[in-house]
């Protein structure tokens, strides 16, 4: 079994590395438009021939000459397309590369006037920044620019998601007045919606944190007016913590702000990022630890 294993493993190898040989000596040799189709079509069996040995840079790098090849003969979704192949397979090896790659299919993709598949793959590369080079600043630009092509299509769903990224990670970095315009922005769009009114006093309780965060009277008129544009707001638990913290917090008392978290918490749990802003609001109340506990 070793033996079959090893001998289809060399067999596979063989066969990519003759692949890329036929590859390079088409295109080489010939200038014609056939020659080149068929260079194509080798890349991209060399390129699956490396995903199934698992050499993610090796098909990536095989599905770029595809790519480069398709936009020689003037194919630009075919060349988009393998250019998406290359970021996925790169994706697993080279984070870096698959963002090259996906921005150069995002590239075609906008001049053919595709915005909604390019804002798709924009999500892609923030996702890389978020998880794998950890780069927020750029997470951001890539997220809003999604929100941008999806609002031009008036995908206006797919747009707040992005938005809500954008949202998450600006209050994140202390951008809290960015954060604020998004967070309200995305309620008003939904509360509107039957099916999506409900989740605007989650965004307008976002938005007031922030506000909290920065200027306690600020909060209390953006509070007010939410409660007016909103009237649901007003009986929901998100305003009744709100409103035990600004008391809390204006009579300097930690104790009461962190029964009250808890008592919130005990119902609807904490996510981490509602944690760390009721932290930074607590911190502000003088001789506080700096914890919820």
């Amino acid at each position: 079994m070793i033996i079959f294993k090893f001998e289809k493993q060399k067999r596979t190898s063989d066969f990519i590395c003759l692949c890329l040989c036929v590859c390079v000596c088409v295109c080489v040799c010939y200038r014609g438009n056939h020659k080149v189709e068929d260079a194509c079509e080798m890349y991209a069996r060399a390129a699956n021939m490396f995903k199934m040995a698992k050499n993610w840079s090796a098909a990536g790098n095989a599905f770029c000459q595809a790519a480069r090849l398709h936009m020689q003969l003037q194919n630009k979704l075919d060349s988009a397309t393998s250019f998406v192949d290359a970021g996925n397979a790169y994706k697993k090896a080279d984070p870096q590369e698959a963002i090259n790659c996906l921005n150069q299919a995002i590239d075609i993709y906008t001049d053919m006037g595709r915005f909604t598949i390019a804002a798709k793959h924009h999500i892609t590369i923030a996702e890389i920044y978020e998880s794998e080079l950890v780069d927020i600043e750029k997470a951001i630009a890539h997220y809003e620019q999604a929100a941008d092509y999806y609002k031009g299509e008036e995908s206006n769903s797919s747009a707040n998601k992005c938005l809500l990224k954008v949202g998450h990670y600006s209050a994140q970095l202390e951008q809290y007045q960015k954060a604020i315009e998004i967070y309200e922005q995305v309620a008003m769009s939904t509360m509107d919606n039957p099916l999506l009114k409900y989740n605007a006093k989650e965004y307008f309780f976002k938005a007031s944190l922030c506000h909290f965060i920065v200027d306690e009277l600020n909060a209390k008129l953006a509070i007010e007016k939410y409660e007016e544009m909103f009237p649901a707001f007003s009986d929901s638990r998100e305003l009744k913590l709100l409103k035990k913290l600004l008391e809390a917090h204006e009579e300097q008392n930690s104790e009461a702000f962190t029964e009250a978290v808890k008592e919130f918490d005990s119902v609807s749990r904490l996510d981490q990022w509602l944690t760390t802003m009721l932290l930074r609001i607590k911190k502000t109340i003088q001789g506080d630890a700096g914890d919820l506990k």
